[in-house]
């Protein structure tokens, strides 16, 4: 999709510097609720209050993303991870309700691996599974929050899901994330989207 001047700049200068200046902001003035939210995970997990794992960025480049730790390493008799609704903590579930395990994510949009907003990264086991439509959702930098979360997040469909990403890359402009940056905070608020219908997340992506 051909941008407009004013556009392609937003894209690709300014709003890197916006990222940067906000995520610094944010990051500086909660940084007491980072660090007690760290304290009480680690005593919720064993010390671990993190959870890192590869996700693919722009142009499906690797990187770590940083998460709370939400849910804990229970295993069933065969080895196996509980599922996610048996493994979430208590204190895990308050901060999935108030979208705090996103947090530490400011963290990846500092070293320039997410923006704030963007469409989410996903598992790199999905990038196969992806249409030629839907694989353009990584011609931009990921975010931690995008078009989808503040149009469902994981209330909705794949489909619907995959369909605002792609929507979201082929408009992006300083208009479009100003809007989508304070309906997240509505929707933090309010607490909207935070799992699907069927399970306490949401269920893994099995292709088209």
């Amino acid at each position: 999709m051909k941008r407009s001047l004013a556009s392609s700049l937003y894209v690709y200068f300014f709003k890197r510097l916006i990222d940067l200046l906000v995520a610094f902001i944010i990051f500086t003035v909660l940084s007491p609720v980072f660090f007690i939210v760290v304290i009480l995970l680690a005593i919720a997990n064993s010390g671990k209050p993190f959870f890192f794992q590869s996700r693919p960025g722009k142009k499906e480049r690797i990187f770590k993303v940083i998460k709370f730790k939400t849910m804990n390493d229970r295993k069933d008799k065969n080895g196996e991870l509980l599922p996610d609704a048996d493994r979430l903590t208590g204190i895990g579930r308050f901060i999935r309700k108030t979208s705090l395990d996103e947090l530490p994510q400011l963290l990846n949009v500092i070293k320039g691996d997410m923006s704030l907003i963007g469409p989410r990264p996903l598992l790199i086991e999905y990038l196969p599974l992806y249409s030629e439509v839907q694989k353009h959702r990584h011609d931009a930098m990921p975010g931690i929050t995008g078009w989808a979360q503040v149009n469902g997040r994981n209330a909705i469909s794949w489909q619907q899901k995959f369909d605002y990403d792609v929507w979201y890359v082929n408009h992006i402009s300083f208009a479009l994330d100003f809007r989508i940056f304070f309906l997240t905070i509505r929707n933090i608020v309010k607490s909207e989207g935070i799992s699907s219908e069927t399970s306490a997340t949401m269920e893994k992506f099995r292709g088209n």
